[in-house]
């Protein structure tokens, strides 16, 4: 599973492209500075760096042209920079992509799947996911019940593919928000509930292992994954 560096030192924006990337199956590294992705870069096999201008310590152009003396991984430019110059600064420097703030995700997580496939990585390397008789298989998008197909709608795909990568772990209703619809979505908790609803009538008796705790949200569980 190809790893990715994020270098950023705004904590909001680290979360916010944590989430997207690890929603994709990506394994992700954190470096608050630049002097810390440099470290990173000379000890870690990453393969694509997701860098912002503007930091403490060292910047982000400073970053780049030290990046590329030692690597030619693929590198997205995060930064509220929007003029000309300094685009083509960060180009000249060995950037491959620039994302300008504030920024979409959906549009920043298309570029690095577009920079990993020409550098020869899918956009992420998942095997078939297998949980009690549900089986989804990321790659095709296919889900099978009992080894009969189920038609799941996009956002019902999400959740349950968020799911089963990520077995007993616990969602509240915002974190669900944030990471299946986004977080500029101005939809409520209900939103959440309904369509886990509609998904738990769709896997019919596996629906089950989508497990609802009072006041925390949910979590998805099976005694035994093969």
């Amino acid at each position: 599973m190809p790893l990715i560096l994020i270098v950023e030192d705004e904590k909001r924006i680290q979360d916010i492209v944590s989430d997207y990337l690890k929603k994709d199956g990506y394994n992700i590294i954190l470096a608050d500075d630049g002097m810390e992705a440099l470290t990173v870069l000379k000890n870690k096999p990453v393969d694509l760096m997701i860098l912002d201008i503007m930091m403490p310590n060292l910047d982000g152009y400073s970053v780049c042209k030290q990046a590329r003396e030692i690597s030619n991984l693929p590198i997205i430019m995060l930064t509220a920079k929007q003029e000309e110059v300094d685009k083509l600064r960060g180009y000249e420097l060995g950037a491959d992509d620039y994302v300008t703030k504030p920024f979409s995700p959906n549009v920043l997580m298309a570029k690095v799947r577009v920079l990993l496939k020409r550098t020869g990585h899918p956009e992420s390397i998942v095997s078939t996911l297998q949980a009690g008789k549900i089986v989804l298989n990321p790659m095709s998008r296919e889900i099978f019940v009992n080894e009969i197909s189920v038609d799941l709608t996009h956002t019902e795909y999400e959740i349950l593919l968020l799911f089963m990568r990520n077995p007993k772990q616990v969602f509240s209703r915002d974190q669900l928000l944030n990471r299946i619809w986004g977080y500029d979505f101005e939809g409520t908790s209900r939103t959440v509930d309904v369509h886990v609803k509609n998904l738990r009538r769709k896997l019919g008796s596996e629906g089950c292992h989508i497990v609802t705790l009072i006041r925390s949200g949910y979590k998805f569980e099976v005694s035994e994954f093969e």
